[in-house]
């Protein structure tokens, strides 16, 4: 019986070290035309023109539009003299301030309530959909309808729904969005039970990645429920969290539409925030507005969001590869 030895082909060996190496062709035009370059740009020209008509382009135009004064008909060449008037401006630092108020309250009171509901929930053991689905219900409501809805609840008088329910503990009626004091809190519930029910889905999805090992192991040693979530969820979900955070810092930042609706900025200017002031600027003053003071706030707020963004991207690339 004879066998027959099949040679395998050797593999490639690697060039000594002193051997020339072969140098990479350089791509001609005539080699990037064959290989369809041509058809290639042709078809990018229309997306590289939308995305430069319609981002770039407004972007330009309001640098240019901060330098100078103008109402949109009659312009005036001013330079740094917008940026100068609104950093000087005593109702821009107000605004900060109220903003920052906002995005303190909103990350003490809004940001770990839907961590909580989601792990909560996480533990249901049935009717977990239905209960997904009816946290997310107030983001389904167009933002402006929530927000007349909840104007209506804040009514002042003793038969407003919020105080109705106030009183059936004894409680005496209450002023919110028409109180210095309160009208700032009432937006911030406003806006928690309005952007909630986003962050508990991500919560929810994010809790299903964490190894059910690791409960088994800490029920093994009596940990409860919070201990769980203070040893077990946290941890496992820093990186989520760390970007949520960043992410609700940045739309904090922009908050325009509740202080509008609501209060329009008021009691004595307690709720005018940074977008409100820039509207203000544009919209509410004398004949035409100051579009380029307007614009030079914008052009700021740009910058601050634009370092934000770096800051997220650069955390989530950290946290991607750890």
């Amino acid at each position: 019986m004879t066998m027959t030895i099949q040679e395998r082909p050797a593999p490639a060996s690697a060039p000594p070290p002193g051997a020339p190496q072969r140098r990479k062709r350089r791509r001609s035009p005539v080699t990037w035309y064959r290989g369809g370059g041509l058809w290639n740009l042709l078809f990018l020209v229309p997306m590289i023109f939308v995305f430069f008509f319609f981002s770039w382009s407004p972007i330009v135009q309001s640098i240019v539009m901060s330098l100078q004064k103008t109402n949109l008909i009659v312009s005036e060449w001013v330079g740094i003299d917008n940026y100068l008037t609104v950093l000087t401006d005593p109702q821009l630092g107000r605004a900060v301030i109220n903003t920052l108020y906002f995005a303190v309250l909103a990350l003490v009171f809004g940001f770990p309530l839907p961590l909580f509901m989601a792990v909560l929930m996480s533990e249901v053991k049935r009717g977990k959909g239905l209960y997904s689905a009816l946290a997310y219900l107030p983001v389904v409501i167009p933002p402006v309808v929530a927000v007349l809805l909840w104007r209506f609840f804040y009514a002042a008088d003793p038969n407003g729904v919020f105080n109705t329910v106030l009183s059936w503990f004894g409680i005496p009626p209450q002023p919110w969005i028409q109180s210095v004091v309160q009208a700032m809190p009432s937006l911030v519930l406003q806006a928690t039970w309005a952007a909630a029910g986003g962050s508990i889905i991500i919560y929810l999805a994010a809790l299903l990645s964490v190894p059910p090992e690791l409960y088994d192991a800490a029920e093994v040693d009596g940990a409860g429920i919070w201990r769980k979530v203070w040893h077990v969820t946290i941890p496992q979900l820093r990186g989520i969290l760390f970007i949520m955070l960043i992410l609700q810092v940045i739309a904090t930042a922009q908050i325009f539409l509740e202080p509008f609706l609501l209060t329009g900025g008021g009691p004595v200017g307690a709720t005018r925030t940074i977008l409100l002031y820039i509207y203000d600027k544009a919209f509410r003053n004398s004949l035409g507005g100051d579009y380029g003071e307007a614009t030079a706030v914008s052009v700021l707020l740009a910058i601050v969001l634009a370092v934000l963004s770096w800051l997220y991207f650069k955390l989530t690339n950290h946290w991607s590869t750890t």
